[in-house]
């Protein structure tokens, strides 16, 4: 389950980013609120993941899959570049993440 808890956090942060972008877009203190609840969320299941996943293993992946999640986001929504490189090391930053649940 605490591998569960880690992917959902990580959802977190990439609505918690994207949300950032919305409101950067367009400033209104509403906006503010999805930051907030999505970061908040973010951290409250990952905590929930530290319970049974060691330090290092759980932020790295909470970080690597959060990060590749926004790359995602803005390739798809926000008109961002989609180079091959791009999207090789965005893959990297996956292998990453799978390789660190694989010796765990």
């Amino acid at each position: 389950m605490a591998w569960v808890f880690l992917v959902i956090a990580s959802f977190g942060e990439i609505f918690g980013v994207m949300s950032i972008n919305f409101y950067l877009r367009q400033k209104s203190i509403i906006r503010i609120l999805p930051i907030v609840i999505s970061f908040g969320g973010g951290f409250l299941f990952l905590s929930l993941a530290m319970r049974d996943i060691p330090l290092g293993t759980a932020y790295a992946v909470w970080t690597g899959l959060g990060a590749a999640g926004a790359v995602l986001m803005g390739i798809l929504f926000f008109n961002e570049s989609a180079g091959w490189k791009r999207i090789a090391f965005l893959l990297c930053i996956i292998a990453g993440a799978v390789g660190l649940k694989a010796i765990e």
